[in-house]
């Protein structure tokens, strides 16, 4: 009999259960792994069920391989093992062995990521397709989507009509489709896709595997497809009982084909099904799972439960507003900086946010505060191919330099190819000029391409001379050179969502610089951001991760900030404009988020007007729903539409004695002054001289090359030296 002693009741009773059909529905941090691989470890050491005739389906190489060494564990004895897999390593096995009923031999190939970029590289030389124009991600989301809807190749032509650019995409499909062929490649798509059809036109080869297996379990139930349940319903058949574990609280990935309803109609579909929650939570402390549940209990499309924990703690969820995302960001770095101080390690910090293009601000912040991070599962910021196309765009405004031609001459595609640019090149050495100086004095070309090289220019130019006459602000000029450009039509064209986020993203950056420096020079942006871009990725084993919350399911952290939890960020804009359903989700997501935390979990909202949404920013929804028990909300105050109350100076945010209300922080601000000749120390500038202070503003000389910048007198970035000594 196996040790279930470690176990609450709720979980014995999952672990013993004898009905056919079980759903065991497994809050965040129950254990729902312990559960199910002692479940399979009592069939086979209690029940003596043979372990070849045990199936389990997991989502992930790290689960199963969890899985497989508990079990082992648990087991010592037992030389055979039971069938422990990720969903696609067993279609595989499937095909491996009867695929040659669907005339294809066994040792196909099974195409990996880096197989399917090789062949869209393929068809993209052929087809002349820039990766700027179709994303090797985006166009294999089209491929993907149109084989799990059964829509052939022909069909993709004739829906693609007269537009361009989903003919493009249908004539990529078929080179894709025909070059699979050619390879005896199946893609994981096709894996499981392939299965399920050889299940419904060969009944006997169905019969055979459904008589492999005596009892089916799968784990993470809620992620699952329509196309994936139909081949565990397959394989269930009338004689196999099926086990499944899940949490519909923690559906977060409708966007690419998990259906909530699914685990939600199980009862439906398998009568008589024993469903059994799991409600207790390990993980997190009483303030941070009640938080979490007051939000969560909201969703009306759930089954409905209430987790709780043994896990007592004084420490409250923290709630911060700012007055926009850079004092929120800088707030973070603070509050790490001191946590570090305390001890806490920065590999036990995480951070989340809704969207990539929210990374941007924190990443300044840390950089400023000199905390190594991380990006988990993603790209730095100032790294991103848009971001930097995009700012060696407002590098021809100001330098013209030949990287930046290079980089955007041919972006969008404008016809001009690699010899074009060869004699170009080669005309600049010869001449000992710019490469933009060439082609703007220069006639080296004839026809098509030369007016297309005028036009270039011309554009240019218009740029030089807005920015010259200062009459426009930078980030206004920033918005023209991108439309002047093409390049964000582009995006749009290829529906490139998160692109254009972190392009708009972008702008606000600029936008923000202008009214934090205003001052400031179009060339002084640029050198300040390349202090950002071209940091080299820290190499300290000590670091902060940032990643987005649906990266972060299945982690857990000691200390977690979620942050911009403002309405349209945090439920995203696209969901509330799906409604109930969309806001529904949002707020799974959020669940997800919290829960990650298992001692403190801070929310961050920030204020001010948000270019992406084009409006002023309002607190999020969900930090409403947080019931008042465990909550308790800092920084600046809210009016009655949750609106953050403006103010002139930042400073009033980084007070240490945050219990202060805030008009007392605002009158400390307003006080801030400084003498001629002090000494202070820039988190960008360096140390410099001030020269005068009035207004909120102060005047200060910095070394070369940044020279005399006009400031805000309480912005968190500037410190006196003697206070840093």
């Amino acid at each position: 009999m196996i040790d279930l002693s470690s176990l609450n009741e709720n979980q014995k009773e999952a672990v013993l259960a004898e009905d056919k059909y079980i759903r065991v529905v497994a809050g965040a941090g129950s254990g729902k792994t312990r559960v199910l691989t002692m479940r399979i470890a009592h069939l086979i050491q209690d029940c003596h069920m043979p372990p070849h005739k045990i199936l389990a389906i997991t989502f992930t190489n790290k689960a199963a391989n969890e899985m497989k060494e508990r079990i082992r564990k648990m087991l010592e004895n037992e030389t055979n093992q039971p069938w422990i897999s990720t969903i696609h390593s067993l279609c595989v096995r499937i095909l491996r062995e009867d695929i040659q009923c669907m005339g294809w031999p066994r040792n196909f190939t099974v195409l990996d990521a880096e197989d399917q970029k090789a062949i869209l590289k393929e068809a993209y030389k052929e087809f002349e397709i820039e990766t700027s124009v179709f994303s090797y991600s985006s166009m294999l989301d089209y491929i993907s989507n149109n084989k799990s809807a059964e829509i052939t190749v022909e069909r993709a032509m004739e829906l693609a009509g007269s537009l361009t650019g989903d003919k493009i995409k249908a004539k990529v499909y078929k080179y894709y489709m025909d070059r699979q062929q050619a390879l005896l490649g199946l893609d994981f798509d096709d894996l499981i896709l392939w299965t399920v059809k050889m299940f419904r036109k060969f009944p006997e080869v169905l019969e055979k595997w459904q008589n492999r297996f005596y009892a089916i379990h799968v784990d993470e139930f809620q992620d699952i497809d329509k196309i994936q349940y139909t081949l565990i319903t397959q394989l269930t058949g009338p004689n196999n009982s099926l086990y499944v574990v899940g949490d519909p609280d923690q559906t977060i990935y409708t966007w690419r084909g998990a259906d909530v309803n699914i685990i939600l109609n199980f009862e439906k579909d398998y009568k008589n099904t024993k469903t059994i929650i799991l409600n207790e939570n390990y993980r997190s402390t009483e303030a941070i799972l009640n938080g979490a549940n007051s939000v969560i209990k909201n969703n009306k499309h759930r089954v409905e439960k209430e987790l709780y924990t043994r896990r007592t703690s004084d420490a409250l969820i923290t709630h911060y507003a700012s007055a926009s995302d850079d004092y929120q960001a800088a707030w973070i770095a603070n509050k790490i900086v001191e946590l570090n101080k305390k001890g806490l390690a920065l590999h036990d910090i995480a951070i989340l946010y809704r969207s990539n293009y929210l990374s941007r601000s924190i990443e300044k912040a840390l950089l400023d505060e000199r905390i190594p991070y991380i990006i988990y599962g993603g790209v730095r910021f100032f790294e991103r191919m848009e971001v930097k196309d995009a700012l060696c765009y407002l590098r021809m405004v100001v330098t013209s330099d030949d990287l930046a031609l290079q980089r955007i001459l041919n972006k969008p595609k404008r016809g001009i190819g690699n010899k074009t640019m060869d004699t170009i090149v080669m005309k600049s050495k010869e001449l000992n000029k710019t490469m933009y100086e060439v082609i703007r004095d220069e006639k080296l070309f004839s026809g098509k391409v030369q007016k297309t090289i005028d036009d270039f220019v011309l554009m240019v130019e218009k740029w030089k001379k807005i920015s010259g006459e200062g009459k426009m602000e930078t980030f206004q000029l920033f918005e023209q050179i991108i439309d002047d450009s093409g390049y964000r039509l582009m995006l749009e064209e290829a529906n490139e969502l998160d692109r254009i986020e972190n392009l708009k993203e972008l702008i606000d950056d600029v936008k923000e610089f202008s009214e934090n420096y205003p001052e400031s020079t179009l060339e002084e942006y640029l050198q300040l951001v390349s202090l950002y871009g071209d940091r080299d990725e820290t190499m300290a084993s000590d670091f902060v991760q940032l990643m987005t919350v649906h990266t972060a399911k299945g982690l857990e952290f000691d200390t977690v900030f979620v942050t911009d939890m403002n309405d349209g960020i945090f439920p995203n804009e696209r969901a509330m404009n799906e409604g109930h359903r969309g806001v529904e989700e949002e707020r799974r997501l959020a669940y997800v988020a919290f829960t990650r935390a298992k001692n403190k979990l801070y929310i961050t909202e920030a204020g001010g007007f948000s270019y992406i949404l084009q409006k002023v920013r309002t607190r999020s929804r969900f930090i409403d729903e947080i019931e008042d028990a465990y909550i308790e909300h800092k920084g600046a105050v809210q009016d009655e539409r949750g609106n953050l109350r403006e103010h002139s100076l930042s400073s009033l945010l980084f007070q240490k004695n945050e219990e202060s209300t805030f008009l007392e922080r605002v009158k400390k601000a307003e006080k801030v002054k400084y003498e001629k000749g002090e000494q202070l120390v820039h988190a960008k500038f360096g140390e410099g001289i001030v020269i005068s202070c009035s207004g909120g503003y102060v005047e200060v000389a910095f070394p070369y090359p940044h020279g005399v910048k006009k400031l805000q007198a309480g912005h968190p970035s500037l410190k006196r030296k003697k206070d840093m000594n």
